[in-house]
């Protein structure tokens, strides 16, 4: 029995468990302090983007394959 769940909505993926919200937002909030560390030392703003994207890039995925791997399908 799988302990994250997640449902479709729209085009993105809806924590329902207690589980998913906690890795919903430990994926935020990392995102977050990888934000925060690298503005301070960047000297533009592409620099900060260029910076950031590999840290969100990975972490979006992980979640959206967390997330597509533990969908809970509704019965119509």
């Amino acid at each position: 029995m799988r302990m994250i769940r997640f449902e479709p909505f729209d085009l993105f993926w809806r924590p329902v468990s207690a589980l998913a919200w906690i890795l919903t937002i430990a994926a935020i909030a990392y995102c977050v302090q990888v934000f925060a560390a690298i503005d301070t030392r960047s000297h533009s703003v592409t620099d900060t983007l260029y910076a950031v994207y590999p840290h969100w890039g990975v972490t979006f995925l992980l979640w959206e394959w967390l997330a597509r791997r533990s969908v809970v399908r509704r019965s119509a």
